[in-house]
This record gives C-alpha cells, sequence and structure tokens, in this order.
C-alpha cells in the first residue's frame, strides 16, 4: 500500500460521500486513476463498504450494551454457529469471538433497559448459554479514521 493509497483509506473514512472527481482532485490524480485505485482497494478487502454512523439515540436505541456470552460445549464450531446467530437479531451492532471468561461480546443497542433485559433473557433461554452478563455502556467514542500500518 503506498500514500495514494493511503490517503485514499484516509479521506473515504472521513468522508465516503466524496465524489470520484472531488478524491482524484484531492489526490492530485487523473479521475480514471483514482476509480481504478478505489476499486483495486475493494478488490484486495481493504475497503469492505460504505455506510453512514447514524446516532443511536436519534433513532430510538439510547441505550448500548455489551452482552458477554459464555456457551457451551467449548467448540469452535458451536461458537461460530452461534455467533452467526446472534448476529442476525435486530437489536445486534456487532459480535465479537473473544478469549478470556467470555466466549462471545454483542454490542447491542434498545430503546430501554427494559428490553435490554428482555434481549438477555431470549439469549438466556438458548441450550449453548453457560453463561450471561451484561454491561451498560454510557458513553462511546469512535476513532473516525484508523491509519493502515507502513509495511503493508
Amino acid at each position: 500500500m503506498d500514500e495514494t493509497d493511503r490517503m485514499i483509506v484516509r479521506r473515504l473514512q472521513q468522508d465516503a460521500r466524496l465524489s470520484n472527481r472531488q478524491l482524484a482532485r484531492e489526490l492530485g490524480v487523473a479521475d480514471s486513476t483514482c476509480l481504478a485505485r478505489v476499486a483495486a482497494l475493494q478488490d484486495r478487502g481493504v475497503i469492505t463498504g460504505f455506510h453512514a454512523t447514524v446516532g443511536l439515540r436519534e433513532i430510538g436505541r439510547s441505550v448500548q450494551a455489551h452482552v458477554s456470552i459464555k456457551i457451551r460445549p467449548q467448540a469452535l464450531r458451536t461458537a461460530s454457529a452461534f455467533c452467526d446467530a446472534v448476529e442476525e437479531l435486530p437489536d445486534v451492532i456487532a459480535v465479537y469471538m473473544v478469549s478470556g471468561e467470555a466466549d462471545l461480546i454483542a454490542h447491542v443497542a434498545v430503546p430501554t433497559t427494559d428490553e435490554l433485559r428482555e434481549f438477555v433473557l431470549q439469549l438466556a433461554r438458548r441450550p449453548e448459554i453457560a453463561d450471561i452478563r451484561s454491561s451498560i455502556i454510557y458513553l462511546s467514542r469512535r476513532t473516525k479514521v484508523i491509519e493502515p500500518v507502513d509495511d503493508l
């Protein structure tokens, strides 16, 4: 990944709505070069999509939580299948397979703490669950742009 690719990745993370023409102008390259570079970054899996970031409170999901889940049996196949099932639930933002006390952590956003409780109770009914705990997120900050490492 050269400096032009890094600049493309940086700028599209900052504003994915940039037109190809505007991005090319900022980079000082031809429109066709810029378009080819972005396509190559997509083909290589560097750029995996373009989306809008929404305010969770503004869309009625003001309660966020991390739900830590320990599953049984502790087998990769079970964990992967369960992870796939949890990922499909409408309140789930992301699912992480982790090491440590939990096997999975689900980041969820719900309208109320009562709905968080219901989400947790629904999951707890599944036979794969050995333990489940939730932590409400009081404050969330996210780095808007993450730089590629130099030696890619």
